[in-house]
């Protein structure tokens, strides 16, 4: 497996833009769009929150035949909780991209992010996609990657290239995220394309499993959002024998690379929390199984006293100790050992007596990696998130007004 360079638009068969529409204020870009050369093979995961954005609702409709051949994202306004307005702005928005593309309007997936409740300005939308259609270009994919940001700080976009069955195969992703952020598939979105050769029902697999082991590890402030979409297009332009199932060498090594790019738009999005200052990775060993390891490192996860903590470097130990207590895990509190990267806090339970200026130094890193052993099973799991500082009230205070 080898990192390369051009997000999305690393994958052949596949162009991308991003915009100024006028949605968001100043020039920043708030119109991306992304298209395959011809239809690909597609799936998605969505939110699950049951107060669910009309984009969400068409692009599940538009899926549901496996194929897909252009996304189109706008940033600025999360066409959620807007009635059939918004439903027929979300159809109209996937309507007017297939008109500049001479394509069918099923073909076109959609997505919105911003501020909850208001309308669409369709005008501005329609312009930037007249005007993204006519930009689409092959690297395009870090302006795509720069317009469907909100509270983000910086872009997020990472691709590799793979072997499978001996031939060359590319995955690359792009994402954004910074609050509102606690997906369960799954505000969130991550667009992925690939040019392998995979079939719908095997990629919507290979989606559903990596998912489960990223995006819904991941964690900012609890808060799930209304517009939560994952969506990957396969071109088919590599020249691996097709994937026809679920299981396999070369399913696996596909799942393999996937799971690489997700990882790290996860990373990336846990390191970008609104006011984060830190990465912070909890790790769950030997829990009892993977719910109960999902559930105590989901508490630490989502602690505010564990978040400000990390935060102020203080290995304030007994914080996670109150998480994974109340979490619903099953484990002997008397059997527990916790560590700062590799640095013992606790010890059965009970104050390892460790150098709290070490500790101090420790907490001061990014990544800051806490591990749980729990004593009480063979499950581990990783889940990602990031401090809380001063800055997460400011932003969220300030985020309309």
């Amino acid at each position: 497996m080898k990192q390369i360079e051009g997000g999305i638009t690393a994958v052949s068969g596949v162009r991308a833009a991003g915009v100024h529409a006028g949605i968001k204020a100043a020039e920043a870009k708030d119109v991306a769009l992304i298209v395959t050369d011809v239809p690909a093979t597609a799936a998605g995961v969505f939110t699950k929150n049951s107060v669910t954005a009309a984009p969400v609702i068409v692009c599940r409709e538009h899926l549901s035949d496996g194929r897909a051949q252009a996304v189109i994202v706008n940033s600025g306004n999360a066409n959620a909780c807007t009635g059939e307005v918004g439903m027929a702005n979300a159809r109209r928005m996937a309507a007017a991209t297939a008109e500049q593309l001479g394509i069918d309007a099923n073909l076109v997936c959609v997505s919105s992010t911003g501020v909850i409740g208001q309308q669409l300005p369709m005008d501005k939308i329609e312009n930037g996609i007249q005007a993204a259609a006519g930009v689409l270009s092959t690297e395009g994919g870090s302006d795509a990657a720069e317009a469907i940001m909100t509270t983000d700080t910086h872009p997020k976009s990472v691709a590799v290239e793979i072997e499978i069955g001996g031939t060359q195969v590319r995955i690359g992703g792009i994402a954004k995220g910074s609050g509102m952020i606690a997906p369960n598939m799954a505000t969130m979105l991550s667009y992925l394309t690939t040019d392998a050769k995979i079939n719908a029902e095997t990629l919507q697999a290979a989606l559903n499993r990596v998912v489960d082991d990223t995006y819904n590890l991941l964690t900012v402030d609890t808060d799930r959002s209304t517009n939560d979409t994952v969506l990957i297009l396969a071109t088919g332009c590599a020249d691996n024998a097709e994937i026809v199932k679920p299981d396999g060498e070369d399913y696996e090594a596909f799942c393999d690379g996937l799971l690489f790019v997700c990882t790290e738009l996860v990373k990336m999005l846990a390191r970008d929390g609104e006011g984060a200052t830190k990465l912070v990775e909890v790790v769950v060993k030997r829990a009892r199984n993977r719910d109960d390891a999902e559930k105590a490192a989901r508490a630490v996860a989502e602690s505010p006293l564990v978040k400000t903590a990390v935060f102020a470097n203080d290995a304030n130990w007994g914080r996670i100790m109150m998480a994974i207590g109340k979490s619903g895990a099953e484990f002997d509190p008397y059997q527990v050992d916790v560590c700062l990267a590799d640095y013992q806090l606790v010890k059965a339970g009970m104050d390892a007596r460790y150098d709290e200026d070490k500790a101090t130094g420790l907490f001061a890193q990014d990544p800051v990696r806490i591990t749980i052993d729990l004593r009480a099973g063979d499950a581990e799991i990783t889940m990602w998130t990031c401090d809380y500082s001063y800055d997460y009230i400011r932003i969220n205070a300030d985020y309309r007004t």
